[in-house]
């Protein structure tokens, strides 16, 4: 049984709003007045309504659609390239050979035969269960690693050139689906094991805990120290305004020494980026492992469809050279399109839909409610590492993206989480225990928008409340100072967070 073990009282009073003007005048660089969290729970902040600034959709936040909207202000010349990149978002890849030549090149090997699949309704993905019978897995897998067993392979790690390394015969993820003639690589298992949870006041929550293996492996056994991490679609809203925040903002942030001594001591992940010919922060995937849109929607090409882009050349997609029937298969690459399978056009229209999927506006933000939810949040210290707010950068040719104070409720930084949410599998600067601040906008939403309250990483919190009970780690007094509170001040800001 998880219990809290602490003085709930002088704990929660002790606890303190963060206080951005204590640290180095460097980490400081660039957080103005305007990002400093707030004091003052009396009313809305101006702004706050509409999180992703003029950016933020003002269509109808109470369907299914609510997260497939364009930027608010994305520009009437502009709403082609959304619908086309929709378009391609959406399109189901066939194998080859094929008559339909833009389409062709699936796999062999894949999770989902398009971005949608994954992404559904552009939200987020669920845990293979009895309600989703038609879905089985498809927007949640197995990523697969070893640790580095190679002289060269340390040195590419340690150059941040790669990520990870690998698993010898089934490559960076479980494949659990492939075209006529090859054989799907295994099927994902969970097994959930009950974990109860004590509150103070005596009530109990029964969270899950997972634990994952592969049934029905097809090429072999498994490397004997492989590292398996389960990882749930995450929703795409908001993603160019997250790419548009200032680097030097988010290292700002950073206090790996911890010398506020607060407890929290995120860190930026560190990505080669093939875009910028140089290591910058990660922003994108659980871990923070992809430093742009673009590398993300590549990989995702590469990985999840077995479809080449000019960024991931590989026409068999995440095949290795032991699945050498799968590596010698019929692809769909054309030499009018660079020997790729979807072109520098289709990848860049890809990326511009994902970056322009506009956040929504809020509901009731200024109730009552709300508010004093929104002051609990601050007070537990949930503040401490979901930042409110940030000013994205002056970003060329995306005038509409630029400038905009935007309310992610991310650091975008690393943070060691706690055994229970560990997966024990390294990736960049990532340890197997740290895990990026997931940005909470929209998140309220997910019953409209994806049919389910599945949260976390591998979706095992089937509330918000599960998940805020799962956080530990350098999240643990946050964690605790929550289940001090009442079970109406709970349900408080619980509903601050529903709002977002």
């Amino acid at each position: 049984m998880i219990r809290t073990s602490f003085v709930f009282a002088a704990f929660v009073a002790a606890v303190a709003i963060p206080n951005l003007e204590a640290r180095s005048a460097d980490n400081r660089a660039g957080v103005t007045t305007e990002l400093r969290p707030t004091n003052d729970f009396s009313k809305l902040e101006k702004g706050e309504a509409y999180p992703g600034g003029d950016a933020t959709s003002r269509k109808s936040v109470d369907n299914a659609n609510a997260f497939s909207h364009s930027s608010g202000n994305l520009p009437f010349r502009k709403e082609l390239d959304f619908k086309v990149g929709n378009g391609i978002f959406r399109k189901l890849w066939v194998s080859a050979p094929s008559s339909t030549k833009s389409s062709d090149g699936l796999g062999p090997l894949y999770n989902a035969r398009s971005c949608q699949r994954c992404h559904l309704k552009d939200g987020r993905g669920h845990t293979p269960q009895a309600n989703f019978p038609d879905d089985d897995a498809t927007s949640m897998f197995l990523r697969l690693s070893i640790p580095p067993e190679t002289e060269e392979q340390k040195k590419l790690l340690a150059e941040r050139k790669i990520s990870v390394v690998p698993e010898p015969t089934y490559g960076g993820q479980l494949q659990d689906f492939a075209i006529q003639g090859h054989d799907a690589e295994g099927k994902m298992h969970i097994d959930y094991a009950d974990v109860q949870f004590q509150f103070p006041d005596g009530s109990k929550v029964t969270l899950r805990k997972p634990s994952y293996s592969i049934d029905r492996l097809a090429y072999g056994p498994l490397h004997s120290k492989v590292m398996l991490s389960p990882r749930v679609s995450p929703q795409m809203i908001g993603l160019g305004l997250l790419e548009a925040i200032p680097e030097m903002l988010i290292r700002g942030l950073a206090d790996m020494d911890d010398t506020d001594r607060n407890g929290i001591s995120g860190r930026p992940n560190e990505v080669w980026s093939a875009e910028h010919k140089n290591i910058i922060v990660g922003r994108f995937g659980w871990k923070a492992g992809n430093p742009t849109v673009k590398a993300q929607s590549a990989g995702a090409f590469e990985g999840d469809i077995g479809i080449s882009t000019p960024m991931a050349r590989n026409a068999w997609g995440d095949c290795t050279d032991k699945q050498s029937h799968c590596r010698k298969a019929p692809n769909g690459a054309s030499p009018k399109i660079g020997n790729v399978e979807a072109g520098e056009k289709f990848l860049d229209l890809v990326a511009f839909y994902s970056r322009n999927l506009a956040v929504p506006r809020r509901r009731t933000p200024d109730s009552r409610e709300v508010l004093a939810g929104k002051k609990l949040f601050y007070e537990t210290g949930c503040v401490q590492c979901h930042q409110p707010k940030f000013r994205t950068s002056t970003l060329e040719g995306q005038p509409h993206l630029s400038n905009q104070l935007i309310w992610p409720y991310t650091d975008m930084l690393l943070h060691d989480m706690g055994e229970g949410l560990a997966d024990n599998r390294p990736e960049g600067v990532a340890t197997g225990r740290e895990w990026r601040t997931a940005p909470l906008w929209g998140i309220g939403l997910t019953p409209i928008v994806n049919g389910h309250t599945q949260y976390l990483h591998d979706g095992r919190a089937r509330s918000l409340l599960e998940a805020i009970l799962w956080h530990d780690g350098e999240a643990g007094p946050a964690r605790d100072a929550f289940a001090a509170l009442d079970k109406k001040d709970r349900d408080r800001l619980i509903a601050f967070v529903n709002s977002l």
